[in-house]
């Protein structure tokens, strides 16, 4: 048995010591494997790690080899990792390991492991069953009537949906609640009456070109100026004085009479793109043309001023500068609502940019105003405030379509609804809508609920709406449900496509992969992966793509933890968050389409950028793109400051917290976000990291204090390291070389980006830095970067005993360059994936 050592025996010498303690940890029992072990812990570990100290949580006194525990499987996990990264010993420890005997010991625990696979197999963890996310019943409701649906705002009263580590799809995080339900059952209506149930309307036309009355605070300037005669665009829609950011049809309060297509007619110019005044006051680019943008409002919703939470963007066009010009729109409107005007690339809240002309260009005005001062109304009379100026407005609607409607046709069939074959159309739609071939029950639950209506005198079709309704309230619908038989491990064909398809698309199977799964191939790996790559060729990747990155690098909380707007104005007058998140999708999907490798995650020499971010980048192409010009590929070759998504403006601002740059915050991020890494909580006892409002002292020196503390040093030491590497970037992504001047007449501290991680490994900046990750943790990253992918795939956390399939899925990718299709292709013909 194990001998306990008293703590006073570690005084007496570290080497010493350690060959008793080998001699009595090793039982004459113990295999050989064992032994080895024994060996290794007593001489390098047991100090910090036995029963009485467990240092970190750690304890390998009792590791027994060979494993016939998961318990045991996750220790020899946690010990590989510390060897291979070279994390454990620590730095400060007095006896190191030689390289043979760290690398003898990796491969006994990796062969420990191998053979344990057997043994442990049979305990792998099961998905639970989960509703659709609420990204997910949207687009699938888009998918199932043939058009968008996001202007009905259907999951705006939803509850707050809770991610898990970040992911959206895993069941246990999928609560449903009785509101919820009712919810469920007041959106179904929504959309079924408003797309499906809305009465026939003859197309009319209306006429605005006067009454154009706008925020209260313009409404004094505006009938001085020109009586209401005009609809101006001021600035951008997102800022905090909302002057002149929307403007409405005030004749046009009640809005559209039905859901429908519009044609929208609209007399615009922009005015004074060519003005003098410094374009700073504004935050403008004045060499890009103007936008008008349309959105949706609803005047009983909120103010019609104000943003409000249904406003997708419907249309946007240039407004030419020479003179008023006919700019023409088809969009979607619900009914009751009307549409607004905003300028997207307008100037940044107006009310500050008509105070500063006040102040520093009264001389043009010749000293008329000397006593009132410049205001609003002068300005637009003599002045050169830019602006987008609307004279007239013709709406015509709601526009026929040939056919019928998109969603007639997408429930109903070509043909569109017919008394005759209800029931037929409504089986047929339940099968798509339930993803799967119907069951007797559920014909009979259709049949039951259409003839009800009928006897309750309802007409046909509105019999046939309200059992869509019931179909689009069944747990079939709202859920991933399995059909798969309980007794089998491996899912069913159907329930295998549904799973791809939400995996890929975050929407329901295409009739292809419908097919093979009739067929029974589906469940076949090489089938799958032919299916997977279709899917992954297939426009609609964008489903997976903005959710798995949303979870993944947590880019759905960009902007939850906004710089203040004195400090970052450009991030709001820019709209930078849309542009931050563009950039790492499409530098994910074009690693999809090239089957990229993986390590350029870590390391690239280019990226993909449009004008705002390569003005943001410092880029040399911010001097030849137009906005225009939309994303495009960019290089990096040289750039010391970008590259891989650590260089990413996105990744930069999502992982500070919105005023200032933490090394501890942004190292947590690294360490959980790249190499999967999740630190411990700090214990209560340890105190918070001082601020330094004076800005007299850096984070650096702050956190070199905050190690002093023992308790504190034990996680710093490794976390710290992956945070300075980022101290060059600010709150927003933009490179600095010092932080901000403190108060009084001490120069501004220069930024230290160096480092040493745990393993002993320096670097100097952010690039040598880079240098270690692509070089010595391309293989964590890679294995972290698989587990959040299943996780997000198969709606689970992955478990240690799934580490086997993860090995096999590794090699396939690796022999392969790594590349990120094969990756993924191969995680979805896994066991993992094909499992219940």
């Amino acid at each position: 048995m194990f001998i306990c050592v008293h703590p006073w025996l570690r005084g007496l010498g570290r080497i010493a010591a350690g060959f008793a303690l080998a001699a009595s940890f090793t039982h004459a029992a113990d295999s050989p494997a064992q032994k080895q072990f024994s060996r290794f812990a007593a001489r390098y570990c047991l100090k910090c790690h036995d029963k009485e100290t467990e240092k970190g949580d750690r304890e390998f006194e009792t590791f027994k080899l060979p494993l016939t525990k998961e318990a045991d499987l996750i220790v020899a996990k946690d010990i590989i990792d510390q060897l291979t990264l070279r994390e454990m010993p620590p730095q400060k420890a007095e006896l190191f390991p030689a390289d043979d005997e760290r690398l003898a010991l990796i491969r006994l625990l990796r062969e420990s492991v191998s053979s344990a696979r057997g043994k442990l197999a049979s305990t792998s963890a099961r998905t639970v069953m989960r509703r659709l996310s609420n990204r997910e019943y949207e687009n699938t409701l888009a998918t199932l009537f043939g058009r968008r649906v996001d202007t009905l705002g259907l999951t705006v009263d939803f509850p707050k949906e809770k991610a898990s580590e970040h992911i959206d799809t895993v069941g246990q995080s999928l609560v449903t609640s009785g509101f919820l339900l009712d919810q469920y059952f007041q959106s179904a209506n929504r959309l079924v009456e408003l797309r499906l149930g809305r009465p026939e309307a003859p197309p009319q036309t209306w006429t605005f070109n006067s009454n154009f009355v706008q925020y209260e605070e313009l409404q004094g300037p505006h009938k001085a100026a020109f009586n209401f005669r005009y609809l101006n665009l001021y600035e951008q829609p997102n800022t905090d004085t909302r002057q002149g950011g929307y403007g409405h049809i005030e004749d046009f309060l009640k809005g559209v009479p039905v859901s429908g297509l519009y044609d929208l007619e609209v007399e615009a110019q922009a005015m004074h793109r060519d003005t003098h005044y410094d374009a700073t006051i504004f935050g403008i680019d004045f060499s890009e043309p103007f936008l008008l943008g349309i959105v949706p409002g609803d005047a009983t919703k909120n103010h019609i001023h104000y943003p409000q939470l249904i406003e997708p963007l419907l249309a946007q066009a240039v407004v030419p500068d020479e003179k008023p010009t006919w700019l023409k729109f088809r969009v979607w409107l619900e009914a009751g609502q009307t549409p607004r005007f905003i300028f997207p690339n307008g100037p940044y809240e107006s009310r500050a940019s008509v105070i500063t002309i006040n102040k520093r260009y009264a001389a043009d005005f010749q000293g008329k105003y000397a006593n009132a001062g410049v205001s609003r109304t002068h300005l637009l009379r003599e002045g050169k405030l830019p602006h987008i100026r609307i004279s007239e407005v013709k709406i015509e609607g709601p526009v026929a379509e040939p056919g019928g409607s998109a969603e007639e046709i997408a429930v109903f069939g070509a043909g569109g609804f017919q008394p005759k074959k209800a029931l037929d159309q409504l089986y047929a739609f339940g099968a798509r809508a339930y993803r799967r071939p119907l069951t007797r029950a559920d014909r009979a639950t259709i049949r039951k609920t259409y003839e009800t209506r009928i006897a309750e005198k309802a007409p046909p079709r509105q019999a046939a709406l309200d059992t869509l309704k019931m179909m689009l309230c069944s747990p079939s619908f709202l859920y991933l449900s399995e059909i798969t038989a309980e007794k089998e491990t491996r899912l069913g064909a159907y329930d295998l496509a549904s799973r791809l398809s939400y995996a890929l698309w975050s929407a329901p199977p295409d009739q292809e992969l419908l097919a093979a799964a009739a067929s029974g191939k589906l469940t076949q790996p090489d089938e799958l992966r032919k299916q997977s790559r279709r899917l992954l060729a297939d426009e609609r990747v964008g489903g997976f793509v903005n959710g798995f990155l949303d979870g993944w690098l947590n880019l759905r909380d960009l902007g939850s933890q906004s710089p203040a707007r004195e400090a970052a104005r450009v991030y709001y007058a820019e709209n930078l968050p849309e542009a931050m998140k563009t950039e790492a999708r499409l530098f994910f999907r074009h690693l999809l389409q090239e089957n990229g490798s993986v390590r350029q995650f870590l390391d690239a020499d280019y990226t993909f950028a449009d004008k705002r971010l390569a003005k943001l980048y410092n880029l040399p192409e911010q001097k030849t793109l137009r906005l225009a010009d939309g994303f495009q590929r960019v290089s990096l070759a040289g750039n010391r400051q970008r590259g891989g998504l650590l260089g990413m403006a996105g990744v930069l601002t999502v992982s500070a917290n919105g005023v200032e740059t933490s090394p501890v915050t942004r190292g947590v991020w690294v360490s959980e976000n790249i190499l999967g890494i999740k630190p411990p909580p700090p214990p209560d006892v340890v105190p918070a990291i001082e601020p330094d409002v004076t800005g007299a002292t850096t984070i650096r020196d702050r956190l070199a204090k905050h190690r002093t503390d023992p308790a504190c040093n034990e996680c710093h030491r490794k976390i710290d390291p992956l945070g300075f590497s980022l101290e060059n970037f600010d709150p927003i992504g933009r490179w600095r070389a010092d932080y901000a001047r403190p108060k009084g007449n001490a120069p501004a501290p220069k930024v230290d980006a160096s480092g040493e991680f745990g393993s002993g490994e320096k670097y100097a900046d952010f690039r040598e830095f880079k240098n270690i990750l692509a070089g010595g943790r391309a293989d964590v990253f890679a294995r972290h970067l698989t587990k959040q992918f299943l996780t997000f795939a198969t709606g689970r956390h992955l478990e240690p005993i799934d580490d086997f399939v993860i090995d096999d899925i590794l090699q396939a990718a690796q022999q392969d360059g790594y590349g990120l299709r094969t990756l993924v292709v191969e995680s979805l013909a896994s066991d993992i994936f094909r499992s219940r």
